[in-house]
């Protein structure tokens, strides 16, 4: 059983809601700092954080994992730390080495790459100086956030495969192109993981049965929650990696207790994301330590969402937001 929207009223969501504004240590997915709301329920902290430019529709399912976090059932966890990535942003090669510093003891580390108005050149520039740190026991993957044509992701990955790429990451935007592209660099050794074509996707399930991905990545707001993503798991059959979506620490902490509740982890987890934040809302951020992070919830500060509250009119959107989402779930 999980809870929703359709459950649990937005008065006793907005009654503890607060609306922070946290900056970021870099530049990432075009942002400098990151919204979230946040608020309490009978089990804590929970977090709805779409991206801004999501509509309703698609953020409804945000919000209905955020009840389903402060209000449903626990799952059982099976392990107390889960393995994370390091997150290497589009940066300069030359700013790899104090990135990656930020992920103390991640032996994985997932590099943007695609970005607009950047070349090929410079994402290998990127994918070789993370090589250079990590060394050759170090896995690379990279991720394109569906930035790619067929043609150009494969001349991307086949000039991006001597640095042994451990997969790529939605390299093109549908599920045809990922199958096609797929068939294409068989040669490689180079798997395909589908992000945005389960998250985004009306059905999750898709990819996996066109045969168009070797594993998934999973976030648990976009999917609703931990035990729809749990589902999502079991009826897809393929290898997972649990991941977010630049979350505040209470957000990883659901990515983290996901993580935690699967029968296998083969993958380490991009739940290393805190490390991007230059604030949080805790006292007790969810970064890297030894490679790994806990799967306690968040106890928050209430001084940090004081310090990094947003503007009241950023406030009131958030809310309107909520409120918004919630009818969508109610139609």
């Amino acid at each position: 059983m999980s809870y929703s929207a359709a459950e649990v009223s937005v008065t006793d969501i907005l009654a503890t809601a607060h609306v922070v504004d946290l900056p970021l240590n870099t530049r990432f997915r075009g942002l400098l700092r990151r919204e979230a709301l946040v608020f309490e329920g009978p089990r804590g902290w929970s977090e709805f954080s779409p991206f801004v430019e999501y509509e309703p529709a698609e953020a409804r399912t945000w919000l209905d994992a955020a009840i389903d976090f402060a209000y449903g059932p626990e799952p059982e966890l099976l392990r107390t730390e889960i393995p994370v990535n390091a997150t290497v942003p589009a940066v300069a090669a030359e700013a790899v080495p104090a990135v990656l510093a930020r992920f103390p003891g991640c032996t994985t580390a997932k590099v943007k790459v695609a970005e607009r108005a950047q070349s090929l050149a410079e994402d290998v520039a990127r994918v070789a100086a993370v090589r250079s740190v990590l060394g050759p026991a170090g896995n690379i993957r990279v991720d394109a956030n569906g930035g790619w044509s067929v043609a150009e992701a494969e001349l991307a990955l086949a000039a991006l495969a001597p640095y042994e790429l451990e997969y790529a990451e939605q390299p093109c935007a549908t599920v045809a192109e990922l199958s096609e592209l797929r068939t294409r660099i068989f040669g490689l050794g180079v798997r395909i993981a589908a992000d945005e074509s389960v998250r985004k996707a009306e059905d999750p399930l898709a990819v996996a049965r066109a045969g168009a991905a070797d594993l998934l990545v999973i976030k648990a707001q976009p999917l609703g929650g931990i035990a729809r993503a749990r589902d999502i798991v079991a009826a897809a059959g393929l290898p997972v990696v649990v991941s977010s979506a630049l979350d505040t620490s209470i957000g990883l902490s659901m990515g983290a207790r996901l993580a935690a509740s699967l029968p296998e982890i083969s993958f380490a987890c991009g739940l290393g994301t805190a490390a991007l934040l230059a604030a949080d809302v805790t006292d007790s951020p969810l970064v890297p330590r030894e490679g790994a992070i806990h799967t306690d919830r968040i106890a928050v500060n209430p001084d940090l969402l004081t310090r990094y509250a947003a503007a009241p009119e950023r406030r009131d959107w958030w809310f309107e937001r909520v409120r918004a989402c919630a009818g969508v779930a109610e139609q």
